[in-house]
């Protein structure tokens, strides 16, 4: 059983607020020449405009239609392992942003963001997987656009143990304005800042502007190797570590089956990956490792137990199709023994 250390951050009345994109995915499976055929780059997210997402969506096979979004999908899992979350995210006030603010509730989490009124429509995700379980995200933003400094919650910002925010909300230009500040008044209250890098292509579309934020106000790193390798401009992910550890911060670095590196105070945890009889899709496997070691941290647990959540949570997420957890993720971790 893991045992918790004192930590002076649970007066907290959230123990994380997630901040991103949200979006309603639409999941299909294609094979790789629908890919080509459709000029969609496997494996990656691409922003795409109205046009572009009616048409593929019309030429898609049967999908799966949920809730998604990176940051939500974290906060599904924090709240589904039994801990306090919030989140911040635009909709519309239509029928895809109906399906969003109940699911997103029924999950748990507090989602009190003010709907966008006579503009774009809810964002959505359309996302196809290959049965290779890559999955390749066209992503239309509509009302995430729209995100920014007013829709901060100063008081939610201030009361949470940490504030969680996804690389791909830096794309929407005043949504940087939302992260910047919700950075400082996370830090201001003494709390945490958390940013998962999301995407190496998100990486290189603001690279200077991704050092800057990581170096200057970010204290817990999620990436996966490619994205590391991205920010440093390195294809050695031994390099990538090296950089990491010398920001002296918290880092969590995924590596697929290889499982993951944790960086903290200096010091180096490898954590294996957890075992999965069968990869069907990879769709929300950061998000969940995210949600697990972010529980873990905010109750004070080791790098390597909050490392061993993650894994856990990511194992159960890419056993199957869509990135919300199908079995109860409490009683997952509760039956190996790690809470």
């Amino acid at each position: 059983m893991a045992t918790s250390t004192p930590d002076a951050t649970q007066d907290a009345a959230y123990d994380v607020t997630g901040i991103g994109n949200a979006i309603v995915d639409v999941i299909a499976h294609a094979d790789d020449a629908f890919l080509a055929a459709n000029t969609i780059e496997k494996g990656a997210m691409t922003l795409i405009d109205a046009a572009r997402a009616e048409e593929l969506y019309g030429r898609m096979g049967p999908g799966v239609e949920v809730s998604g979004g990176s940051a939500g999908n974290t906060m599904a899992g924090i709240a589904m392992l039994g801990g306090r979350g919030a989140y911040i995210g635009k909709v519309a006030r239509d029928q895809l942003g109906d399906v969003f603010r109940h699911d997103i509730r029924a999950a748990g989490v507090a989602f009190d963001s003010a709907p966008l009124l006579g503009g774009a429509p809810t964002a959505r995700c359309l996302i196809l997987v290959t049965p290779d379980a890559q999955r390749s995200m066209n992503t239309y933003l509509g009302a995430c656009v729209e995100l920014g400094p007013e829709d901060i919650d100063e008081a939610l910002i201030a009361g949470s143990q940490v504030t969680y925010l996804e690389g791909y909300l830096w794309d929407p230009p005043r949504a940087k304005e939302a992260f910047r500040k919700a950075a400082e008044i996370a830090h201001a209250a003494g709390r945490k800042v958390s940013l998962s890098l999301s995407d190496s292509f998100c990486v290189h579309r603001h690279h200077a502007e991704f050092v800057d934020l990581v170096e200057r106000h970010v204290d817990i790193l999620f990436a996966n190797e490619h994205e590391i390798g991205a920010l440093y401009g390195t294809d050695s992910f031994e390099d990538a570590l090296a950089a990491v550890k010398r920001l002296g911060k918290t880092a969590a670095l995924t590596r697929s089956e290889k499982g993951a590196v944790i960086v903290s105070a200096g010091e180096v945890v490898e954590v294996a990956a957890e075992p999965v009889e069968r990869v069907v899709d990879t769709t929300g496997a950061g998000d969940l490792y995210a949600a697990g070691f972010l529980f873990g941290h905010t109750r004070g647990l080791s790098p390597a137990v909050c490392g061993r959540l993650g894994a856990v949570a990511a194992a159960e997420i890419i056993s199957h199709v869509g990135a919300r957890p199908e079995v109860n993720l409490r009683e997952l971790v509760a039956a190996k023994g790690i809470l």
